[in-house]
């Protein structure tokens, strides 16, 4: 279980992703970096106790950003689009 744990780190809550909920019945999530698509359905499956249909795995790489005269770097995530299978859902904002 603990294993799980570590391989989803949180959910990525966007315009974009919540119409992609809503739409095709998927979720988005930040995973680690080491993760792989079996490992990331695995664990979704697991914790959230749903059957998923298909996981797409994306490296975003870092972006230059600044802010007045001091500038860094965003840092750079692994992120991954679970399709869910028919009836299955994910309720990201639900109350424990």
């Amino acid at each position: 279980m603990s294993r799980a744990k570590d391989i989803i780190i949180r959910p990525i809550i966007t315009e974009k992703s919540m119409q992609l909920t809503e739409d095709n019945n998927t979720v988005t999530f930040v995973v680690a970096k080491n993760a792989n698509k079996t490992e990331v359905k695995l664990a979704v499956e697991e914790l959230f106790k749903v059957k998923v249909d298909r996981v797409n795995v994306i490296n975003v790489r870092a972006k230059a950003a600044r802010m007045g005269q001091y500038v860094g770097t965003k840092s750079s995530y692994k992120k991954a689009i679970i399709k869910l299978a028919e009836g299955s859902s994910i309720d990201i904002f639900e109350e424990k």
